[in-house]
């Protein structure tokens, strides 16, 4: 299945990167990648901060295949930080998590598409020429929030919005630090904290920082937990 259309079509996909901490999985899906969707070069990084350095350090996969759970993050977060470093770089959430609000609320950060960890090899095939094309690719069975009759929680979107500098401040505001405390943690002026703060609420629409703390909340564990 492919949904709404990306803003520009990819060459085919040389170079991949399997962001996962399961070895088994990764040599599963690197051979699975080589075989079926062309791909010459598959990297892999046990945690995103492995991740986010080989990207500082030039690494330049075409797209990037993210496992949601990790050691060093959980949910969302993984996948915004991500964007937040490559806005650019098309990103596939493989996941066992695959009930509609979990792929829904992937789609709105960004994600350039979602295929269930334990999909037969032909999917991950499709899901390439897709994204290949400039598509977003779902799975099948995908049904979307506003089919359901559903009111889109756009909490994730406007997360999303946030430069990667505002986002790390974000995190350590969801810590309980004062602006004196992030300025020292990240080397910057408090002036210049205060001005990101600003800029945060101003971009999730809120008045305080415990509704932006909310926020993040909401979008990082909401969707990960079952139906009441």
């Amino acid at each position: 299945m492919e949904v709404q259309t990306r803003a520009t079509p990819l060459a085919q996909v040389q170079t991949a990167m399997i962001i996962d901490d399961h070895p088994l999985f990764c040599d599963a899906l690197s051979i699975v990648l080589k075989m079926v969707a062309g791909v010459d070069t598959v990297e892999t990084a046990e945690t995103l901060a492995q991740a986010l350095d080989h990207l500082d350090a030039g690494g330049a996969p075409d797209i990037v295949l993210l496992d949601l759970n990790l050691p060093d993050v959980n949910g969302l977060d993984g996948l915004m930080r991500l964007r937040a470093k490559a806005p650019r770089l098309p990103i596939v959430v493989v996941s066992s998590m695959s009930d509609n609000r979990m792929i829904s609320a992937t789609l709105q950060a960004g994600a350039a598409g979602f295929v269930p960890k334990h999909s037969q090899r032909d999917v991950f095939q499709r899901a390439f020429r897709a994204i290949e094309a400039g598509n977003v690719y779902t799975p099948d069975g995908y049904i979307e929030p506003g089919a359901q009759g559903a009111e889109p929680d756009d909490a994730v979107s406007r997360l999303s919005s946030l430069t990667n500098q505002q986002a790390r401040i974000l995190r350590l505001i969801c810590d309980g630090k004062l602006n004196k405390q992030i300025a020292f943690d990240l080397s910057i002026a408090e002036t210049t904290v205060k001005a990101h703060v600003t800029a945060i609420m101003r971009k999730l629409g809120v008045q305080s920082r415990t509704q932006a703390v909310l926020i993040a909340q909401q979008a990082k564990y909401a969707h990960l937990l079952p139906d009441a």
